[in-house]
Parts: structure tokens; C-alpha cells; sequence
């Protein structure tokens, strides 16, 4: 497989995992609208004895969006990465890519 040919490859697997990445946000934006709506019915202020427990319950729910929202962005920020270095393989980034594919530098005849 050539150099031009493992990077189409993993130019379509990244364009992929993008797609997956929008579905999931996507989802999410739909679970956080649900939970939005439930929070605003059932979190009223006869429920909770203190404001600091009404809140607390709040900042849980908003905390498990939080670490789905980091954990996505760690992803795209890796899958920027990997672009990066496909679009401009002249910096030494590239040599990092290159490590990936086994070095195919000797390859590109075959």
C-alpha cells in the first residue's frame, strides 16, 4: 500500500469518526433536553429541604455531560492531530505519521 493510499484510508476513517462523533452529539443533545425538561417539572423548591441539596442534584446531572462533552473533545482534538500531519506531512509531525504506517517511506514503489 502506498503512502498516498494509507493516508486516503485514514482520511476516510477520520471523516468516520466524525460522522459518529455529530450522532452522538447529536443524541446527547436530545437526552439533555429530556432531562432538561424533567429537572424544570420535578426539581421545584418543595422538593429538596435545602437549596444546596436542590443544587447538588442539579450539578450532578450537569456533571455527566461535562465528562461526555470532554471526552469527545479530547477525540476530535486528537483526530485534528492526525489531519494535521496528513495535510502538511513536511513538518516533523509528518515523521510521527509515517511511524504509524511502519515507516513506509521505502514502500512507495511497490
Amino acid at each position: 500500500m502506498s503512502r498516498e493510499e494509507a493516508y486516503h484510508l485514514t482520511l476516510d476513517a477520520i471523516a468516520k469518526m466524525q460522522w459518529n462523533v455529530a450522532m452522538i452529539l447529536e443524541a446527547k443533545a436530545a437526552e439533555a433536553e429530556k432531562v432538561r425538561n424533567w429537572l424544570c417539572t420535578h426539581i421545584t423548591n418543595d422538593t429538596y429541604e435545602g437549596h444546596s441539596d436542590q443544587l447538588s442534584t442539579c450539578l450532578q446531572v450537569n456533571e455527566q455531560n461535562l465528562e461526555i462533552i470532554d471526552g469527545l473533545t479530547k477525540l476530535c482534538n486528537g483526530l485534528s492531530r492526525n489531519m494535521k500531519v496528513i495535510i502538511n506531512p513536511d513538518t516533523d509531525d509528518g515523521d510521527n505519521m509515517a511511524s504509524m504506517f511502519g515507516g513506509m517511506d521505502g514502500d512507495r514503489d511497490k
